[in-house]
């Protein structure tokens, strides 16, 4: 199966009970109605000149599984690698990872439009031979200058009626190297006045004298995208090749490329509306620039909407799965609701994240009445909703961290933590009574004085007293010290890609879309664990260890709160 096991979860968020999308509908129809002999073969096609993002995650989990829910179905991954300019093989091995990680098995080996650059070389020269395809030597303006408008029919080329020995004879010239860039292209003759202008004799072929990083010098031309993305899906025996609605204007030219080559298996393709995501860009381009810009940390910045960087932020594959499986399949465009991928992430969390205690802004409290040099250990569940998940051991002394925002010292009648005079529980621990405070030069609260009850042991009174408040806690002995990254929207506005004229998307950047707090505390059996580790620190949110991090110095990464905040949009 090309899919395999979701991490932490046998429901791999891909079948349900729910009415069939429209493309798992037409599929459906085709096989019923035994076209392509009942097969199911699809593909998943990037192009190795960036990170995938959430946007391709979409597309990842409709190919693969769609060819997951039948049983011979297939899915490939080709590397659609024709502009050695942009692309690199470290794009195809952090692509082939983020595809592993997202929990899907590619059908044999991984594919590549390059492997197949020769026959797509022979196809085009069979073009040639039968007069449907043209050296042309019109520049790149001149081009677009004669192909027209949506308004006006473009013209023919004046090389357009050359001969099949002449155009013969340039091809391969080109494919020689023996031109310069942009001196010459192959286009198919179709038609200049078509309405549809990817049928104005589109360019085929490109003079291109750059070395590709898999085929090295052999080859001075490339195929574009268009001539060569439908030979690929012919090539591999694609029964359904499933692309975003950008493309939808593009089939008529993949079909006609099919039709006029001589016994081509002839793929069907169908559209669906790409993913949109508010506060959010998904253009390869524009993450080039941030990265390049040095407005983010790299590919994996844990603020991008890469499939990387959502992974060091902390994101499950599950989430992801869930998100995309929730959103569906549609024909229209439409922005969806970042508070939805965030749903999807708490709720996934939330069942499976181990429980940590720690402390994000710390304040120092010191139990004046518990012996010095006394240790103790408490006993809480790894997991609360998961009963085989085990129980964690948690160090107890003299001196802990909490939470500065659990004190005050002149607290509102409706504020039920800590305070002087007031009793709270320390979870799992001891009920403490705040005596006085202890302050700097500055008037700055630096350290909680409390007694403690020690009938209380395990956080429970004896004599059945209640009290209103509970707070989370570390012992300063023991606790290992993190600096903590906490983030926000890298974007404020909620389509910065679509922005007032004259503003730039990078303007709308949020400035405090990371804080680095640096003096945090995490119980001690944090230290063990590795980079990836995903955590929920208690009353807190979930965390992970951040790829960075290093057994001397500990990273963690805010991944998303315990619940939306009040009033957030």
């Amino acid at each position: 199966m090309p899919v395999k096991p979701a991490e932490n979860s046998s429901d791999d968020n891909l079948n349900n009970d729910k009415p069939l999308d429209f493309v798992r509908q037409i599929i459906a129809d085709d096989v019923a109605n035994g076209v392509s002999d009942g097969r199911v073969h699809t593909r998943f096609p990037p192009e190795p000149n960036g990170y995938l993002h959430i946007g391709h995650a979409k597309s990842i989990c409709l190919n693969f599984g769609i060819a997951s829910e039948y049983e011979q179905g297939k899915c490939n991954l080709r590397f659609d690698d024709t502009n050695p300019t942009k692309e690199d093989s470290h794009y195809v091995d952090a692509i082939t990872a983020d595809i592993n990680w997202l929990g899907f098995v590619p059908e044999g080996d991984v594919k590549f439009a390059s492997n197949y650059f020769e026959q797509m070389y022979q196809w085009a020269t069979e073009l040639i031979t039968k007069g449907k395809a043209y050296v042309c030597q019109l520049n790149g303006e001149d081009t677009r200058m004669y192909r027209g408008s949506l308004t006006e029919k473009g013209k023919d080329s004046p090389y357009r009626n050359r001969s099949v020995d002449e155009n013969l004879d340039l091809f391969k010239k080109m494919k020689s190297g023996a031109f310069e860039n942009g001196t010459h292209t192959l286009r198919a003759k179709i038609d200049m006045g078509h309405d549809n202008m990817n049928m104005r004799d589109p360019v085929m072929y490109r003079l291109l004298n750059e070395a590709h990083y898999r085929t090295g010098d052999t080859w001075h031309i490339y195929p574009m995208y268009d001539w060569a993305h439908v030979l690929e899906d012919a090539i591999e025996g694609i029964t359904h090749s499933i692309c975003t609605l950008e493309f939808e204007d593009h089939r008529p030219l993949y079909d006609w490329y099919i039709d006029n080559i001589d016994g081509l298996h002839h793929p069907r393709q169908y559209e669906f509306a790409r993913l949109n995501l508010a506060h959010t860009v998904l253009s390869k381009r524009k993450l080039l620039l941030l990265v390049e810009e040095n407005k983010v940390k790299g590919w994996d910045d844990p603020r991008m909407p890469t499939i990387s960087g959502m992974r060091r932020r902390g994101y499950s594959p599950e989430s992801i799965r869930d998100f995309c499986k929730t959103i569906g399949v549609t024909k229209y465009n439409s922005k969806s609701d970042f508070k939805l991928l965030e749903l999807c992430i708490r709720k996934d969390l939330n069942a499976y994240s181990p429980r940590v205690m720690g402390v994000i802004d710390p304040l120092k409290l010191v139990i004046t009445n518990y012996p010095e040099d006394q240790e103790e250990l408490f006993e809480t569940a790894i997991n609360p909703g998961d009963d085989t998940a085990g129980v964690r051991q948690l160090p107890f002394s003299k001196t802990l961290w909490i939470q500065r925002d659990d004190f005050m010292e002149d607290a509102p009648k409706k504020f039920f933590r800590l305070s002087v005079g007031r009793e709270v529980r320390l979870r799992c621990a001891y009920f403490v009574t705040c005596t006085d405070v202890v302050k700097d030069d500055n008037g700055n609260i630096i350290e909680v004085h409390c007694t403690y009850d020690p009938a209380t042991k395990g956080g429970d009174a004896p004599d059945g007293r209640k009290v209103k408040g509970t707070m989370h806690w570390v012992s300063a002995k023991h606790a290992v010290s993190a600096t903590v990254n906490m983030y926000d929207h890298l974007f404020l506005a909620e389509n910065p890609e679509a922005v007032d004229e004259g503003v730039d998307f990078v303007d709308t950047i949020n400035p405090d879309s990371v804080k680095v707090l640096k003096e945090c505390y995490i119980e001690a059996g944090i230290s063990v664990q590795k980079p990836g580790y995903r955590c929920q620190f208690e009353r807190l949110g979930y965390f992970c260890i951040d790829t960075e991090s290093t057994a001397d110095h500990l990273i963690m990464n805010h991944t998303i709160s315990l619940r939306e905040a009040k009033g957030k949009k």
